[in-house]
C-alpha cells in the first residue's frame, strides 16, 4: 500500500494519520491542529515545570498527556514535550530531571521503567531528501516493562526496548533492543545478554 493509499485507509484526520505513521508534509491543510495543540502544551509546561512537588507535576503532566498518570509514576522536572497526547506512561515509572520526549509519532513506556535524567527520546523525523524535508514522518517509539535507561541515552523513532533491556548512559539507540540485553555507544551496540 503506497502513501495515499494508507492515508485513504485510516482517514483523513491529522492525529489518526500520526499515531499510522503516515508522513504529514508542513504545508499538509490539517497541520495548523497540530500548531494549535503544541501551544496549548507549550502553557501547561510552563505551570508543569514550575510546580513544587511529584503529586503537582503528575497533575500537570495528566492534563498534558490526556489520561490519569498513576500514583506509582514519579516524573521530575524539567520534563519536556513538543505535543503531549501521544505519550503513554504504565505504572511504576521513574523519569528523572530534564528529559525530552518528542511524541507525534507516539511514545509507550510500560510499567516499571526507569529514564535517567537529560534522556531525549523522539518519535519524530525528516526525510534527507531537501525537497521532501519539511515533512515530517512518525514512527512510534515502545519502551517494555522493566527497561531501565541510562542518563543522557537518546533513543530514535521506531525503536522497540524489550523487556528487563538496560540502555547505557549515553548510548544513541537506532535499532530495536532485545529482551534481557545491555546496549551501549553511538551507535548503540549489545554489550552483553542479562541473566
Amino acid at each position: 500500500m503506497n502513501k495515499s493509499e494508507r492515508k485513504n485507509a485510516i482517514g483523513n484526520d491529522i492525529f489518526e494519520r500520526l499515531r499510522s505513521g503516515v508522513p504529514i508534509p508542513m504545508n499538509d491543510p490539517q497541520y495548523s491542529r497540530i500548531r494549535e495543540r503544541v501551544n496549548r502544551t507549550i502553557k501547561l509546561s510552563n505551570l508543569l515545570n514550575a510546580s513544587s512537588d511529584v503529586n503537582e507535576i503528575r497533575a500537570h503532566l495528566s492534563e498534558i498527556i490526556g489520561s490519569k498518570i498513576d500514583e506509582s509514576t514519579t516524573v521530575f522536572t524539567p520534563f519536556h514535550t513538543n505535543f503531549g497526547r501521544h505519550i503513554t506512561l504504565g505504572k511504576n515509572v521513574f523519569i528523572n530531571h530534564a528529559c525530552s520526549f518528542l511524541d507525534l509519532g507516539c511514545i509507550t513506556i510500560e510499567d516499571n521503567v526507569m529514564i535517567g535524567p537529560r534522556v531525549n527520546i523522539t518519535s519524530e523525523n525528516h526525510p534527507v531528501e531537501l525537497s521532501e524535508r519539511r515533512t515530517l514522518v512518525p514512527d512510534a517509539v515502545v519502551i517494555r516493562r522493566n527497561v531501565w535507561i541510562g542518563a543522557g541515552a537518546t533513543i530514535l523513532p521506531g525503536v522497540t526496548v524489550g523487556e528487563n533491556a538496560v540502555i547505557a548512559a549515553g548510548a544513541v539507540v537506532t535499532k530495536d533492543v532485545p529482551a534481557n540485553t545491555v546496549v551501549g555507544g553511538i551507535p548503540a551496540k549489545q554489550i552483553k545478554i542479562i541473566p
